[in-house]
């Protein structure tokens, strides 16, 4: 838990406000979970957005965690995947993402741990019959999942990156280990990390923004933005768009 103490200390001043390079846009969507409906509302909500600003090239980042949970993980990798050769679109991975990858190369004990953190609803989105999941049988949930979850989209999801830096920011999924220069840092901090992360005060040489710690509202710091808002619980899929100096958010709700 946070302390309240260290809540309460204030936050160091950052040498300038972080910018995007001229001529660039980035609008950054925190965790999807299998929310293809909401995910598309957004796309919507954004789409009008930028059409009454300024003409800029705008580079999409999706945090990661974009599985499980929620009911169609399989219909929102196919249309991240489409993708795929737009250089204005980056996918980065998030826990998730890493969990179901193991689990799906059949690594000891990771099916256990991917079923219990929503990987049945992403399963079920691939055609596991749900009376399987229901009966919880592991071993043949991962024969299943090995027949119903093609082997190409196992290889895309263990190929994406775990961050991006554009300009003053960088985009990561859960965070990165404070005082660790970012070419040193651990894959499973970036996909993983929160307390260590949340509570630093630390300058971690660009603005963070993040997902995974999901909250209702937005969460911003002078070092880090969450936006995370719980889109498989709240409804709520949000993302923070940034032009030179400015930042904005687009929500669902």
């Amino acid at each position: 838990m946070r302390s309240l103490a260290n809540s309460l200390m204030p936050w160091p001043r950052r040498r300038r406000t972080p910018t995007i390079p001229d001529g660039q846009r980035v609008c950054a969507i925190g965790d999807i979970h299998g929310c293809l409906d909401i995910l598309g509302h957004l796309f919507e909500r954004i789409d009008a957005d930028l059409e009454a600003r300024d003409a800029g090239a705008t580079q999409i980042v999706i945090l990661g965690d974009f599985i499980d949970r929620g009911p169609d993980s399989a219909a929102v990798v196919d249309l991240l995947r489409a993708f795929d050769s737009d250089p204005h679109v980056t996918v980065l991975m998030g826990n998730h993402e890493a969990m179901a990858v193991d689990a799906l190369r059949g690594r000891a004990g990771a099916m256990a741990q991917w079923l219990a953190m929503g990987g049945d609803a992403a399963l079920a989105s691939w055609g596991v019959p749900h009376r399987l999941l229901d009966q919880g049988d592991v071993g043949a949930i991962a024969e299943a999942a090995a027949a119903q979850v093609p082997g190409d989209v196992i290889d895309w999801l263990e190929a994406l990156p775990h961050y991006v830096a554009i300009g003053d920011y960088l985009f990561v999924h859960a965070g990165v280990r404070p005082g660790v220069a970012l070419e040193d840092q651990e894959p499973g901090d970036l996909l993983w990390i929160r307390d260590e992360f949340l509570d630093s005060r630390a300058d971690h040489g660009r603005m963070v923004i993040h997902g995974h710690s999901a909250e209702e509202d937005v969460s911003e710091r002078r070092n880090r933005i969450g936006i995370d808002t719980g889109a498989y619980w709240t409804g709520r899929l949000t993302a923070l768009c940034l032009q030179g100096t400015e930042r904005w958010l687009v929500s669902t709700g």
